[in-house]
């Protein structure tokens, strides 16, 4: 799976102009799913995401996690993360996961932020036209792909 995390002060998502997901302090992240992806990618992204130490401490050091800060996530699915450009000027997704599949592992993954801690977790409509709104706070963007953890381990 791929994940775009942004730490933000807020963000929403809407479609056809109406809010249907949001955060305030915590992450607004992108997830997409990849066709070599299992369940065991979605357990290792959730648990990732989790425990990402991006917020500041006392002392101003990225020292804490989603969890400490007891901070809010926004997840999108957002299948455009697996475009390949590595010919033309036309992306190809190819390498998406189907959509049963991959809304079914957008699902699980969000559950599993809840699972490990995370009070609010709020959604956007898998599939639908959606218009993002956000806060960065930094900026602080960090990308995450588990094919590095599958050929590495955990």
């Amino acid at each position: 799976m791929k994940a775009v995390i942004q730490r933000v002060k807020n963000a929403s998502v809407s479609v056809d102009g109406k809010v249907v997901g949001s955060c305030n302090h915590g992450y607004m992240i992108l997830v997409c799913a990849v066709e070599d992806d299992s369940l065991e990618d979605v357990n290792t992204l959730a648990y990732k995401v989790t425990n990402l130490r991006v917020f500041c401490d006392e002392n101003g050091k990225m020292n804490k996690s989603v969890l400490d800060v007891e901070g809010e996530v926004l997840a999108i699915s957002q299948f455009t993360l697996c475009a390949d450009v590595k010919k033309g000027n036309r992306p190809s997704f190819i390498k998406a996961l189907e959509p049963q599949k991959a809304e079914e592992f957008y699902n699980i993954f969000c559950e599993k932020l809840r699972e490990n801690g995370i009070k609010r977790v709020e959604k956007g409509i898998f599939g639908a036209d959606m218009q993002v709104s956000l806060l960065n706070d930094g900026p602080v963007t960090i990308i995450y792909d588990t094919e590095i953890w599958r050929k590495n381990g955990n």
